[in-house]
């Protein structure tokens, strides 16, 4: 979304920081459960995970996604069709690397990686699709369209 490369960094700045925000919520209460450090826990591992998942997006999942959602979907189709294709598409590889980046911080690269790995993908699939398509998606283009001022 954006009508120029200075409002499409602002709409994955904005996607990204709340699909950062509500994974972190999620694999922290996951880890720990609900317990008395989640907030704080949130807090130490935002920035970090957030600059990874920025950068993954800006320069390599968000190319790769929408190039591929692009083929598979028509000019002349819905805006949902496109949404829901690129939202997939960028679901899925977010959730591939950055699952990567969060079984390492968690087990490092020891025998326990592969395992972590696989068991964390699937883990946070589950959760990052509907957080995206539900909440995350419309919440960022209501913030983005009440931002951004509109052209006449």
């Amino acid at each position: 979304m954006g009508r120029n490369k200075k409002e499409a960094l602002l709409f994955t700045f904005i996607m990204c920081a709340l699909m950062v925000l509500g994974m972190s919520i999620y694999n922290v209460a996951l880890m720990e459960g609900w317990s008395g450090t989640v907030v704080k826990d949130v807090i130490i591992g935002y920035v970090p995970a957030f600059i990874v998942a920025f950068i993954l997006d800006v320069f390599v999942v968000g190319r790769v996604a929408k190039g591929i959602a692009h083929k598979l979907v028509k000019e002349n189709d819905p805006m949902i069709k496109k949404i829901m294709f690129i939202s997939f598409f960028m679901v899925t590889g977010m959730v591939l690397f950055m699952s990567f980046y969060g079984a390492v911080l968690h087990v490092g690269f020891s025998s326990e990686l592969p395992m972590a790995y696989l068991s964390a993908i699937g883990k946070n699939f589950i959760v990052a699709l509907p957080l995206q398509i539900i909440l995350v998606g419309p919440l960022t283009r209501f913030i983005f369209v009440k931002i951004t001022p509109a052209t006449a």
